[in-house]
């Protein structure tokens, strides 16, 4: 299959899709640093989107969408204190609805729990770090169209959060872990794990055939 996906730098998920025979293509304005410059489109992934994909897998900004930056957004009695921030958000909703309405048939958008503020469309599942072999909790949402939902590979017991919070910092067991420079790190913090690439790849691309094969999910 000709896979896009949009906005990995890291190339974590194309490079599950090469591995099992698809002409996967990461995409991002920044260059990649997965080691794979070849198979990288550095543009606007927007532009990308008019030509043909059998699959889309997006990952688009999730800075001014995530729930998690309420306390940027809203004063205490839930007025907006940030009208930059409000309208950032407004045009975060527009990218990602650039790729829920693309003309594929087989769409994937991973982002966290959204701010209901900006009406996006209801997510089809959540799944974390520790279903698919990593000890971590990160809550994070897919919208799926066209394909099934992700399923757990390898349920571990889950040691703390992977991105910090202040509820993190006032628990001793965790506090260590959200200083961690990986924990910080924005680029980090948004690579997608390989357990769940690797899933990715298995579950909805599954190994591509020699020519006149079938392939088999």
């Amino acid at each position: 299959m000709k896979v896009l996906v949009a906005c990995e730098e890291s190339q974590e998920v194309c490079k599950a899709f090469r591995a099992l025979g698809h002409e996967a293509y990461s995409c991002d304005i920044e260059p990649c640093s997965g080691g794979h410059p070849e198979w990288h489109l550095q543009v606007d992934a927007l532009e990308l989107l008019k030509m043909q994909w059998d699959m889309i897998l997006a990952f688009p900004p999730c800075t001014y969408l995530t729930a998690a930056g309420a306390v940027r957004l809203y004063n205490a009695d839930h007025t907006i204190k940030d009208e930059g921030r409000d309208a950032k958000g407004r045009a975060a909703k527009q990218f990602f609805l650039a790729f829920f309405n693309a003309d594929c048939s087989k769409i994937a958008i991973e982002n966290p729990v959204p701010l209901k503020r900006y009406g996006l469309p209801p997510y089809s599942q959540i799944i974390e770090p520790y279903m698919f072999g990593h000890p971590w909790r990160k809550r994070t949402c897919l919208w799926l169209k066209g394909l099934p939902s992700l399923m757990a590979t390898d349920i571990v017991i889950p040691e703390g959060l992977w991105v910090g919070s202040t509820s993190a910092k006032r628990d001793p067991a965790l506090k260590d872990r959200y200083f961690l420079s990986s924990n910080r790190d924005s680029k980090l913090r948004a690579k997608t794990f390989q357990g769940i690439a690797r899933a990715m790849a298995e579950q909805w691309g599954g190994i591509c055939p020699s020519e006149g094969e079938e392939v088999t999910k």
